[in-house]
């Protein structure tokens, strides 16, 4: 037996035969004259047009099997493609001697190479794709043509890395699993991963060396699969490798499989259920979504509305801004796919740690305290303007004359200054749209509480909005001055703190004098035993990633309210959130 440790990057248990696939060996270049650079600069421009057919293609092939926001990965590729600075990079080096194989290569290395240099996991990620794009382009210039490695039977893929297209052209009837030895989760090939439910585990140290002597074949020499001998489990869900695991390993991830298939059917069967306390209070659970690609499995999970629509996505990995026309795609999809429920849209939540080069943001020293979201706008109002503009055109009527209910935040609100200055930008976005004549509808407005201040100052703005949600990843980031992400200070991270219980108790007390519905849209929601304590302060919309549904929706369902606002009243005068989350444990059932 062999055991690995990785990342998780998508969950599921999968076991079966595995192959290795090679990379295959890009193209090599030649040193070229002066009287060559014309030449080889106009084979580049075709190369690039032909990269970027080949990618509409496959973007559009994506789209046409249920995931347009996965076909948007290579739609990206595609303007990557076609984007004259990456030519005029490769033109350069063409200048200094390379024929155009060697100096397109040598530019997406390059840019590559910045994009990781910035210290972001997100960037860091979208170089695969500049490589992607630059080795596709070096393709067509050799005169090759992409292909996808071939699978003969149902495997598990193990790679050092796969590029997305790769990814998305690996046969999915005979897939049953990735296990990389690099990647992120936020890398195009676990996004894909998660779209397609294939299990994934990413980051697996030391993963090829471990497996080389069990290769049955050598690989192909420069590229191929070569199959590997023994069975190969990997559990995505924990990051977890193993080959020919011992009885006792293999009963376990057989469980754990078969767990996770009853949790799944489970979850579907009662998605349709009442989300209530026993004495028949009334709870609206809502999903957090990062693309429309995850609309149709939170709808079917039950979830009645979007409490958090997280657009970042639309910004990073591009070298632009996104059009409102892009945008208006977007929502448009989020929108129609839960109808009659509401969406909410965030607006761009961004900063020096997540930097997007067009938006040119100085480095800070730190970054979760400086110039991010709505902090941005008084610099850039285009950019939230647009997203409002293209909010409002997602709530015009439909063919039936309804209009559906769309709400837009802004995350990164510190007092009515900031209440001010999204209320401005809304009324400029609705001016714009009503002197071009473009139907849209109306949105509600609302801002989300994550900075302790704002809670505290709520009574002075809350009253012209029309709802607030509480941000608790970055409320109790702040509030008790800790790195959510840095482990060794675990014992402060959790949300049950009775500091982060007192501003929430507080925000309940201020939206509710001002008239202001008051959700929760962080972590703190989808945990089912945090979900009781919330609903015992008052919360009446809890919003949380899909998976968790099913869990909170058996939690709230096992108590009376009664005991909850008991508890939660006595949970603010506890010392820690050790002691207040075992006042809670013992409510929740969620078997």
């Amino acid at each position: 037996m062999r055991q690995f440790a990785g990342v998780a990057a998508s969950a599921g248990v999968a076991a079966g035969p595995w192959v290795r696939i090679s990379p295959r060996a890009g193209p090599k270049g030649r040193r070229i004259d002066a009287t060559e650079a014309e030449a080889e600069i106009l084979r580049l421009e075709v190369a690039a047009a032909a990269a970027a057919e080949e990618l509409d293609a496959l973007a559009a092939s994506v789209s046409a099997d249920g995931h347009p926001d996965e076909g948007a990965i290579f739609g990206a590729q595609a303007a990557m493609a076609r984007d004259p600075a990456l030519t005029a990079m490769a033109a350069d080096r063409v200048h200094d001697g390379h024929d155009a194989i060697g100096a397109i290569g040598a530019a997406g290395t390059d840019l590559a190479d910045q994009l990781r240099a910035l210290g972001d996991e997100l960037l860091s990620a979208r170089a695969a794709d500049v490589e992607d794009v630059a080795g596709r382009i070096a393709g067509r210039l050799a005169g090759r043509t992409a292909a996808a490695p071939t699978l003969l039977e149902p495997a598990i893929v193990v790679a050092t890395d796969l590029s997305p297209s790769v990814t998305a052209m690996l046969p999915r009837d005979r897939l049953l699993g990735l296990a990389l030895e690099a990647g992120s989760p936020t890398a195009h090939a676990a996004i894909l991963a998660r779209a397609y439910s294939i299990p994934a585990v990413v980051g697996v140290a030391g993963l090829l060396a471990g497996l080389e002597d069990h290769l049955a074949t050598p690989p192909e020499e420069g590229s191929g699969t070569a199959p590997g001998s023994g069975t190969l489990w990997i559990d995505g869900g924990a990051g977890e490798v193993v080959l020919d695991p011992d009885r006792p390993t293999a009963e376990r991830l057989a469980a754990l499989r078969r767990e996770a298939d009853q949790a799944s059917r489970r979850a579907l069967a009662e998605a349709d259920l009442p989300v209530a306390t026993r004495d028949g209070t009334t709870v609206s659970l809502l999903a957090n979504i990062g693309t429309p690609a995850e609309a149709d499995r939170a709808v079917a999970l039950g979830a009645h509305g979007v409490g958090l629509f997280r657009t970042e996505f639309l910004f990073i990995e591009r070298p632009q801004p996104p059009t409102e026309e892009e945008q208006l795609a977007a929502y448009r999809a989020v929108v129609d796919a839960f109808r009659p429920h509401p969406v909410t849209i965030r607006l761009l939540d961004v900063g020096g740690d997540k930097p997007i080069p067009y938006l040119a943001i100085p480095d800070e020293a730190n970054p979760f305290l400086g110039v991010r979201a709505l902090r941005l706008a008084p610099e850039r109002p285009d950019l939230f303007v647009a997203q409002l503009r293209a909010a409002m055109r997602a709530a015009a009527p439909g063919r039936d004359g309804v209009a559906p209910t769309v709400k837009v935040m802004a995350p990164m609100v510190a007092d009515a200054g900031d209440a001010e200055l999204l209320l401005q930008l809304a009324a400029r976005a609705q001016a714009e749209l009503a002197a071009e004549g473009l139907p849209h509808g109306p949105v509600v407005l609302g801002v989300m509480l994550e900075i302790p201040g704002a809670v505290l100052v709520g009574d002075t703005y809350l009253g012209r909005l029309g709802f607030a949600s509480l941000g608790t990843n970055d409320l109790l980031q702040y509030t008790l001055a800790v790195d959510r992400g840095n482990p060794a200070l675990a014992r402060y991270q959790d949300p049950m703190h009775p500091a982060l219980l007192r501003l929430v108790h507080e925000a309940v007390q201020r939206s509710a004098r001002a008239g202001a519905e008051l959700s929760v849209c962080g972590e703190m929601a989808g945990d089912p035993v945090a979900a009781l304590a919330l609903v015992g302060l008052g919360i009446r919309h809890l919003s949380m990633a899909s998976g968790s549904l099913a869990v909170v929706r058996r939690s709230i369902r096992s108590v009376d309210l009664a005991t909850l606002e008991r508890e939660a009243t006595a949970a603010l005068d506890e010392p820690s959130a050790a002691v207040i989350r075992r006042r809670f444990a013992g409510l929740a059932i969620t078997a």
